[in-house]
């Protein structure tokens, strides 16, 4: 991956953005992308457009989620002990001992999620998982009031833990659901920068996914495409219980996964796999007999209907702070989305 784009992975994995937060990874997207694109603009909701070639008849829409989940600030306590709620899927098994960050108006505030001892624990209730309202953040307060300078109800709270390099191409972070999705969108535009297009494409970096895919529905609506790519995080098998003759063979750098099924636009789906023989690019199927619980599922469903297709990054544990992938998929996704977009027509149809 060329040093430019690794940085801009880096630092918007650096930046926390729980769902109905995501203001200041929209400005990176924004810096990162005025190079390339002809235009860029929010919407009320806080979904950003960035868009090449407007005027063209056939509108083009690439969506990749930038929030993470969370824990939102529900209560202080006397102590200054802060009770939580989730914001999106949070599995509360990987919480206690974790170190956090609170996103107060006045700026982070370090904590720690607290939880009982093992040792005051009985016996028969040390292997069992604890339920969100067992735990508490800890950020060190002396009371309540003291508690009350930094935070307030309604704060969000993100896991702090950053990006991480391991062996063989390999990169662990919080968040690449779906942060990475919105890189890929970005960097496919950034691809087909200077190359003949016939649609206009916008690409949208968007909100709110992980708690009812919000974002992707106002702005597939303001968009109203004709066809549309979501990408997002997939599940790798590959890894001791993955399972994979249950959910599907998946793997780290086998390439980017493209799904299958009624979420999916058959003559998109043909042309995604057209593309990615003309690269050269490894791709993996992935079954979807249902709506695929992604941004694919609101931009299909949008006004009269969208030809929609799904991207994913395969990914090993995903909604924890490990979140595992290759950016040498992530490379392939790119250029797979760039290269299906070059290849569409001016009077392209999508009508199966």
């Amino acid at each position: 991956m060329r040093k430019e784009s690794l940085e801009f992975l880096k630092q918007m994995i650096h930046t926390p953005s729980p769902s109905g937060s995501e203001g200041e990874i929209q400005k990176i997207c924004r810096d990162y992308a005025k190079p390339f694109v002809d235009e860029i603009y929010k919407d009320v909701h806080g979904n950003q457009f960035h868009v090449r070639n407007k005027g063209a008849a056939t509108r083009v829409m690439l969506a990749g989620h930038v929030d993470e989940i969370g824990l939102m600030v529900n209560t202080i306590d006397d102590k200054g002990f802060l009770g939580v709620v989730p914001i999106g899927g949070v599995d509360t098994a990987i919480l206690g001992g974790q170190r956090v960050v609170v996103h107060g108006a006045k700026g982070p505030v370090s904590g720690v999620i607290g939880r009982k001892a093992i040792h005051l624990t009985p016996e028969k209730d040390r292997n069992k998982a604890l339920e969100l309202h067992e735990m508490w953040v800890d950020i060190g307060a002396k009371d309540k009031k003291d508690a009350e300078k930094v935070v307030a109800i309604g704060d969000s709270i993100t896991i702090d833990a950053g990006f991480m390099e391991l062996r063989d191409n390999k990169v662990v972070a919080r968040a690449f659901d779906d942060r990475i999705g919105a890189f890929v969108c970005l960097e496919a535009m950034r691809l087909i920068q200077g190359r003949n297009i016939n649609v206009a494409v916008y690409c949208v970096t968007t909100v709110q996914e992980e708690i009812g895919l919000r974002g992707a529905t106002t702005s597939s609506y303001g968009v109203h495409p004709h066809a549309g790519i979501a990408v997002d995080v997939g599940f790798a098998t590959d890894h001791p219980k993955g399972e994979g003759e249950r959910y599907g063979q998946a793997r780290i750098g086998g390439g980017p996964l493209i799904d299958r099924g009624p979420n999916i636009n058959p003559i998109v789906h043909r042309g995604l796999l057209a593309a990615a023989k003309k690269r050269r690019i490894p791709v993996q199927h992935v079954a979807a007999p249902r709506g695929t619980g992604t941004d694919a599922n609101a931009m299909q469903l949008s006004r009269g209907g969208v030809a929609t297709g799904l991207v994913g990054i395969p990914t090993r544990y995903m909604h924890t702070p490990v979140e595992l992938i290759s950016l040498a998929d992530v490379e392939k996704a790119c250029t797979l989305i760039a290269e299906w977009i070059c290849s569409l027509p001016k009077d392209a149809s999508f009508i199966p």
